[in-house]
């Protein structure tokens, strides 16, 4: 499934304009501990997470991730923000839990 069509079908708040959607996504990782996220992330997943920090864009960057959502009606910090705008890396917010939004993911057919 593309990213574009999670964004729309869950109506998420992109964090830019012009944000590259247009990718595959190959799985899902919802979790809050980066070394989880380090040791279990696949390239081009999307990761849903409520952390805000810097951090997060790193380890996207690093790991080959497609994006994040942020659930909770969390934002990125400013930090984050400008380095997720500076590379290029698609990050998402939402009012629904990081609960709701696995569980919605899961109903349109990603597994994993």
């Amino acid at each position: 499934m593309v990213l574009e069509t999670i964004a729309k079908k869950l109506s998420l708040k992109p964090l830019y304009e012009n944000m590259k959607i247009d990718i595959e996504i190959n799985g899902i990782i919802a979790s809050d501990i980066l070394s989880d996220v380090m040791a279990r992330a696949q390239k081009g997943d999307l990761w849903i997470t409520n952390q805000t920090h810097v951090n997060v864009i790193a380890i996207i960057f690093f790991k080959g991730l497609c994006g994040a959502i942020l659930p909770g009606g969390r934002e990125l910090d400013n930090d984050a923000a400008e380095k997720a705008i500076e590379k290029g890396i698609p990050v998402f917010m939402s009012d629904l839990s990081a609960f709701d939004l696995a569980g919605q993911i899961y109903g349109m057919g990603i597994r994993e």
